[in-house]
């Protein structure tokens, strides 16, 4: 079998299950409640909530994400963490009204805009989810920190399509040089199975349409979360590579070229 029907087969599977686990309800006002198989810390399944106005239609968490966090005592106050906020949910075209990550759609988009939402709830709680006595600043701050001290050149979150037509941010993209391909970078602050796939179906749906060489790296904080042994696996399996943040200095010489 070729590598890239294995990559065909994916997904499929992965929107097949997609659509399998995916359940629709109607509830007051005819608001549409969505939920997804993805689930959040607390291993409750994400719920968006869907409404249409003349054609128009809007996404949103009903503000559970944030308050959700906020509840938890996490800070989200800070101007550097809202500007951190906006720049992220910018990547994927959402927006907070209200306390509510909210993202408008067509008829046309809605599966994708859909897709995006779901991203950026996933996203947003693994970024925040921080231990406050002991993590100072966000993660993914913390790796762009490490870039820049090292002279690692990048361009940050970026937005690739995918083959499956969907859109993919990566946290980070180091240019190809005489030297090395291209590299993606995606920093994982909680590697739990969900974030892990996300980025495995990301992955594999971007780089049949990168340069044939391109690679993918995943930038695991394992001082604050030990990645268990089917996570690393599941990065084996599919050629990303791991970079414990606790080890990060050993791959420098690979980032740097």
């Amino acid at each position: 079998m070729s590598a890239a029907l294995d990559c065909d087969l994916l997904i499929h599977e992965y929107l097949t299950w997609l659509r399998s686990e995916i359940s629709v309800v109607a509830v007051k006002g005819g608001v549409c409640e969505i939920t997804t198989p993805f689930v959040d810390r607390h291993n409750d399944h994400l719920q968006l909530y869907l409404t249409q106005d003349n054609g128009n239609y809007a996404l949103t968490d009903d503000g559970y994400t944030l308050s959700n966090l906020a509840m938890s005592g996490v800070d989200l106050t800070s101007p550097k963490r809202q500007q951190i906020l906006k720049t992220m949910l910018q990547g994927f075209g959402v927006s907070v009204v209200e306390g509510a990550l909210r993202i408008e759609a067509q008829r046309a988009n809605l599966p994708r805009r859909k897709h995006n939402l779901i991203q950026a709830m996933l996203a947003v709680n693994d970024m925040f989810v921080i231990a406050r006595e002991q993590v100072l600043s966000l993660f993914r701050e913390d790796v762009e920190r490490f870039l820049r001290a090292n002279d690692i050149r990048f361009t940050p979150l970026i937005k690739l399509a995918g083959r499956s037509g969907f859109d993919h941010t990566f946290d980070f993209v180091i240019p190809a040089s005489s030297k090395a391909p291209e590299r993606l970078l995606r920093a994982i602050n909680t590697p739990s199975r969900d974030n892990i796939s996300s980025y495995i179906f990301a992955w594999n749906d971007t780089r049949e349409v990168r340069a044939e060489d391109t690679q993918a790296y995943a930038i695991l904080n394992d001082e604050e979360h030990k990645p268990s042994s089917d996570v690393m696996q599941a990065l084996r399996a599919y050629q990303i590579i791991s970079v414990f943040w606790s080890r990060r200095e050993q791959h420098l010489d690979a980032l740097r070229r």
